[in-house]
């Protein structure tokens, strides 16, 4: 194993151009040292430096390249370019601690749990995406929703080249593509499509009479009533995908389901049914401001302009306070499920370990820690829960309720003030 490892090390040259290449940067010193020269069958190469090693300079890059991307908005490349060296940083550090077999046995289940909170991000842009458009720094989420939207219309009404702009996120789609592009070929010259999958061919190399009579039966199954029972199929399995996988993984499969896997699933499920208030809730507000406020605004005196605009402006601003602070709550849950980790929030994680039960300590797989499920942690207030449970749930030493913090502040204050 420790050869396989320095074989998939050297296969590629990690240097610092390797690693700004894989986040689209460039290094602004190559930019500015040498400029383009026209006109001219010289050039001199001896000046010219070979890319550097990794090192802290380029983290330096890399964050000050992040910085000029996220002052002209947020991405969703941006998020997969970050969740991806997550990924990489931890496999490299999981293969040293313990093996190759180890690490990515760990990185897959961390990949997966990020994954579940990854599609729901994706749907809650989509959902979103009509008031990302009007936020400043989300309004390139909202672009990247509509291309998705106007992308998975194209590809229903029309025959596109579906693979070509399949993401990751999205295996189904590119095992599709790949099946129906190694299946159909089409001539060049003549323009005709042929079948030469391993059924087709028999059925081209069968004696004419029985031909005659087969063909035309095979291909109205092959090009009618099997599209029309994928289709049927495809809608009933959007419908009831997620209930009969999670059924299907974390109940019968339960004993090969990763605790991880588990527990980030059924907090998904579980604060789905709280955020369709909010979704409605953001449906309801852009409704009425779009097509109710904003019109009255252009067709009414000026006498009450000040009144509208001032309504507009204030639902401006609580869409945005919604919809940041729903959409930064996922992409937290995001990255500590790629990271392996737990994270506390009341009530909803009381519920999702009722359904899962307690994380077990006696497995390197469980992932990260679970301070609240300790009992010598928990709180008996029920008027004042604790809601900080250390960084990553792994706890701290001291107890960090919030208003024993208020209580220990007050208490120096007055003896300075004593004093």
């Amino acid at each position: 194993m420790f050869y396989l490892f320095q074989l998939l090390l050297l296969l590629i040259n990690i240097d610092q151009k390797t690693v700004l290449n894989w986040f689209g940067l460039e290094d602004p010193k190559i930019q500015t040292s040498y400029p383009i020269i026209e006109n001219s069958l010289e050039f001199d190469t001896s000046n010219i430096e070979i890319s550097t090693d990794v090192s802290f300079e380029t983290f330096r890059i890399i964050l000050e390249g992040f910085w000029n991307k996220l002052q002209n908005g947020l991405t969703l490349s941006d998020i997969e370019n970050v969740l991806f060296l997550i990924l990489f940083l931890r496999f490299v550090i999981l293969a040293i601690r313990y093996n190759l077999k180890t690490s990515f046995y760990i990185t897959c289940i961390g990949l997966f749990a990020g994954y579940l909170w990854y599609r729901h991000l994706i749907d809650l842009i989509s959902m979103y995406r009509s008031v990302l458009l009007k936020l400043p720094f989300l309004n390139s989420l909202g672009m990247d929703a509509v291309q998705m939207r106007s992308l998975n219309r194209q590809m229903a009404f029309t025959d596109v080249k579906i693979g070509e702009n399949s993401h990751w996120y999205n295996p189904v789609q590119i095992i599709y593509y790949a099946l129906t592009r190694g299946i159909i070929h089409t001539d060049s010259e003549t323009g005709l499509r042929y079948y030469i999958d391993p059924i087709s061919m028999v059925i081209s190399n069968l004696p004419e009479p029985s031909k005659s009579n087969i063909a035309p039966v095979y291909y109205k199954i092959y090009n009618t009533i099997i599209p029309k029972i994928g289709d049927i199929c495809s809608k009933f399995w959007s419908q009831l995908s997620g209930v009969a996988a999670y059924a299907l993984i974390t109940r019968i499969g339960k004993r090969y389901c990763p605790y991880l896997v588990r527990w980030h699933w059924t907090f998904l499920i579980i604060i789905g049914m709280i955020e369709q208030i909010f979704i409605y809730f953001i449906y309801r507000v852009s409704y009425f401001q779009s097509f109710v406020l904003i019109p009255q605004s252009e067709f009414s005196n000026n006498s009450v302009d000040s009144n509208l605009f001032l309504q507009i402006s204030l639902l401006n601003w609580i869409l945005g306070c919604v919809v940041l602070t729903h959409i930064g709550f996922i992409i937290f849950g995001l990255f500590h499920a790629i990271c392996g980790q737990y994270f506390y929030f009341p009530f909803f994680v009381e519920n999702t370990e009722l359904h899962i039960g307690q994380r077990p300590k006696d497995s390197i797989y469980s992932g990260g820690q679970t301070a609240w499920q300790d009992q010598k942690q928990k709180t008996n207030t029920l008027l004042f829960p604790k809601l900080w449970f250390g960084w990553f749930g792994s706890g701290s030493k001291e107890d960090l309720n919030v208003f024993k913090n208020i209580l220990r502040l007050m208490k120096k204050l007055l003896k300075k003030i004593k004093k």
